[in-house]
C-alpha cells in the first residue's frame, strides 16, 4: 500500500470518529501544551538572562570584591565576606597602567539616595556613581543631552545623568535637561536622561541616578569597595586581558600561587555557568515531569486503537481478503495512531504559544519559543501515536482473514 494511500484511509477514519479522536487527543494536547509552555519559560528565562544580566559590555568583563561561586551558598558568601579585600581606586589605576591586552578600565559605585525636584520627592533611589567610560564599556545610551565627560569627573562637579522613569516622574511636561535637582540635601544639575531600560523580571532599570564618580566619593566617602569593568582590545584578546587582570589583582593582593583568589572576575560566561549551576537540574526535572503527561497520551491512543481494531475486525477480514497483505494493516493502523497524535500535537503547541503569550502581557515572567522547540514537540508527538500504534497494527495484522469475517 502507497504511503499517502494508508494517510487518506487514516484521515477518513479520524473524521468518522471525531468526538472520540479529540477525546483521544486530549492527553496528547496537554502533554505538548504543558511541555512547550514549560521550555518556553525556561528558554524565555536564558534569553532574558543573556540580554539583560549576563550583557556586560563588548569584550568586557568586571572585578568585583565577590566571585560568581561566593553566591552559591549563604556560607560561601559569609566566609568571601570575612576573607575577600575592597577593590579600590589604586586597583583600577593598576589595571589601567598594567595595558596589554587590557583595553579599558572604568569604575563604579552604588549607593542610596532620596531626589527631590520642587514638591516632588523619591525616596530610596539608586545613586550609580562612575568614571565616564562607563558609558561607552556598558553601552550607555542617552535619549537627551548626554553623559557627564571626564572634565566634569577630575573636577568633581555637581551633574547627574538620570534615568527615564526619573526623568518622566521629577519632569513629566518639562525638559530634564539643565534643571537642577537635589540628592539627599545637595544640588545637581542634570545634563543627561539615558534611553529607557525597560524592567527585569518586573523590577524598573531606568529608576537610576548617576554621577560622577570623584563627585560621589566626596559628598558620601570613599571607605567603600568598588567595581571595576575592563575591556580587552578585541575578542581575540579577551581570554589574555582577564588572565592579565587576575595576575595583576593576585600581585597586589601578594597571594602566593597555592591560595584561592580574593575577589572576582566575572563573565559574561561565569553568569550563565552559575546559571545553569542553579537552575539546570530544576530545569531538567520540570521538562521529566511534565513529560509524563505525554506517556499518558500515548497510553490512551495506544488503547483506543485496540478498541478500534476490535471495531474494525470485519473490516480487516475483508481487507486481507481480496489481496491486502500484513504490511498493509499495519502502515493502516501505524498511519491512524500517528496522524491521530501529530494532530494533538500541533494543537498542543498553539495551545502553549498562546499560553506563552498570555503570560508574557500579564506578567513580568519573560517567555520565548525557539523553532526548534516546537519541531521537536511535534516529531516527539508523532513518534509517540507511532509507537503506541505498534501493538495494535501488530494485532491487526495478524487476524486470520476467516475468523474476521465470521465476526458479528
Amino acid at each position: 500500500m502507497p504511503f499517502l494511500e494508508a494517510l487518506k484511509l487514516a484521515i477518513s477514519a479520524i473524521l468518522s470518529h471525531k468526538l472520540r479522536s479529540f477525546l483521544t487527543l486530549l492527553g496528547v494536547i496537554f502533554g505538548v501544551a504543558t511541555v512547550i509552555v514549560v521550555v518556553s519559560l525556561i528558554e524565555g528565562f536564558n534569553v532574558y538572562v543573556d540580554e539583560k544580566i549576563a550583557d556586560i559590555g563588548t569584550n568586557a568583563f568586571a572585578v568585583r570584591k565577590y566571585s560568581i561561586d561566593d553566591f552559591a551558598s549563604i556560607e560561601a558568601l559569609s566566609a568571601a565576606r570575612r576573607r575577600n579585600k575592597d577593590i579600590t581606586l589604586e586597583d583600577a589605576e593598576a589595571l589601567r597602567a598594567r595595558g596589554g591586552a587590557i583595553h579599558e578600565v572604568g569604575t563604579k559605585a552604588q549607593g542610596i539616595g532620596d531626589v527631590k525636584f520642587g514638591s516632588k520627592t523619591l525616596s530610596r533611589m539608586f545613586i550609580n556613581a562612575t568614571t565616564p567610560n562607563i558609558a561607552d564599556i556598558e553601552r550607555i545610551e542617552a535619549q537627551a543631552g548626554r553623559y557627564f565627560n571626564k572634565a566634569e569627573d577630575d573636577s568633581r562637579r555637581n551633574v547627574c545623568f538620570i534615568g527615564a522613569d526619573v526623568a518622566d516622574k521629577l519632569f513629566p511636561t518639562a525638559d530634564p535637561v539643565g534643571q537642577t535637582i537635589r540628592i539627599d540635601g545637595r544640588t545637581y544639575e542634570v545634563v543627561g536622561v539615558g534611553k529607557a531600560l525597560g524592567s527585569v523580571f518586573g523590577q524598573p532599570r531606568d529608576m537610576y541616578v548617576s554621577m560622577p564618580l570623584q563627585t560621589f566619593l566626596a559628598a558620601y566617602g570613599s571607605r567603600r569597595s568598588l567595581g571595576i569593568s575592563v575591556t580587552s582590545s578585541g575578542p581575540e584578546t579577551y581570554q589574555d586581558a582577564i588572565d592579565e587582570a587576575t595576575a595583576v589583582m593576585r600581585t597586589r593582593r601578594k597571594l602566593p600561587p597555592s591560595e584561592k583568589d580574593n575577589f572576582g572576575i566575572i563573565t559574561p560566561k561565569a553568569i550563565n555557568e552559575l546559571r545553569d549551576k542553579i537552575f539546570g537540574t530544576i530545569q531538567i526535572a520540570a521538562v521529566g515531569v511534565t513529560s509524563i503527561s505525554l506517556v499518558v497520551g500515548g497510553i490512551v491512543i495506544m488503547n483506543i486503537m485496540l478498541v478500534s481494531v476490535t471495531e474494525r475486525t470485519k473490516e480487516i477480514g475483508i481487507r486481507k481478503s481480496i489481496g491486502a497483505r500484513r504490511s498493509d494493516i499495519v502502515k493502516q493502523f501505524l498511519a491512524e495512531s500517528t496522524m491521530l497524535s501529530l494532530c494533538g500535537g500541533a494543537i498542543g503547541v498553539t495551545i502553549a504559544y498562546l499560553l506563552a503569550k498570555l503570560v508574557a502581557v500579564l506578567t513580568p515572567v519573560p517567555t520565548s519559543l525557539p523553532l526548534v522547540a516546537v519541531t521537536f514537540a511535534l516529531v516527539v508527538s508523532a513518534s509517540v501515536g507511532l509507537i503506541s500504534g505498534v501493538y495494535p497494527a501488530w494485532r491487526a495484522a495478524r487476524l486470520d482473514p476467516i475468523e474476521a469475517l465470521r465476526v458479528e
